[in-house]
């Protein structure tokens, strides 16, 4: 089975570095925002690419004020294989993860966790430099 990110269910099973921040953009939680005039979810394609900075910790709407995470451990992926990494998804998959590492010229493909299991990830999106794929 391939590795899926369902965009939606996700639990959040422990978080560390809680911060208060304000969507400029709705969110479900475990999805990986970024800044980019506001607070949204992240993407790793060129042209309209948003590195990752924090996790959701729960579901929001343009303007909520949500709880956000530095580091998290997240449940509800599946296919995932333990130990691999992931990465900012691509394409229109806003705010999801990839163990698939982005590879067109100038996308991002910043490591931001790992695979704990095939279900549970360890995310840590801002701890990293930015990185883009050459």
């Amino acid at each position: 089975m391939a590795f899926s990110d369902p965009g939606k269910g996700r639990v959040i099973e422990q978080g560390e570095g809680l911060v208060k921040i304000t969507l400029a953009e709705a969110c479900k939680a475990g999805d990986i925002l970024g800044y980019s005039s506001g607070w949204k979810r992240s993407l790793a394609t060129v042209g309209t690419a948003i590195q990752g900075r924090l996790v959701a910790g729960e579901d929001g709407a343009s303007g909520d004020v949500i709880t956000a995470y530095r580091r998290a451990v997240v449940s509800g992926y599946s296919g995932g294989t333990a130990g691999n990494a992931v990465y900012v998804a691509e394409g229109t998959d806003y705010g999801k993860v990839t163990e698939t590492k982005p590879t067109t010229q100038g996308d991002c493909d910043t490591l931001i966790g790992y695979m704990a299991t095939a279900t549970v990830a360890a995310l840590e999106p801002g701890s990293r430099a930015d990185s883009l794929a050459s």
